[in-house]
């Protein structure tokens, strides 16, 4: 079953919206600022996100696909002997 990729990508932009929101207070950045670099971080996190599990889900499927295939391959060799 593939994954959910809006789901995924979502939570890790979440997730990289408030450590980059953290680390720039932290570093004494003003509010403007560190939201700025935070929002930033976020959109270039969904499109990793996005991009990295659609890529998982191409492996996945084709991993999928070619154990179907084996399966029936093996399945018709069983049946011929």
């Amino acid at each position: 079953m593939p994954l959910d990729v809006r789901s995924i990508a979502v939570r890790f932009a979440i997730l990289c919206f408030f450590v980059t929101a953290i680390v720039g207070w932290a570093s004494g950045l003003s509010p403007f600022a560190c939201s700025e670099r935070a929002v930033i971080g976020a959109l270039i996190a969904y499109v990793t996100g996005t991009f990295a599990t659609r890529v998982i889900n191409a492996v996945l499927i084709s991993a999928m696909a070619a154990h179907q295939v084996n399966k029936r391959k093996e399945s018709k060799d069983d049946n011929e002997t």
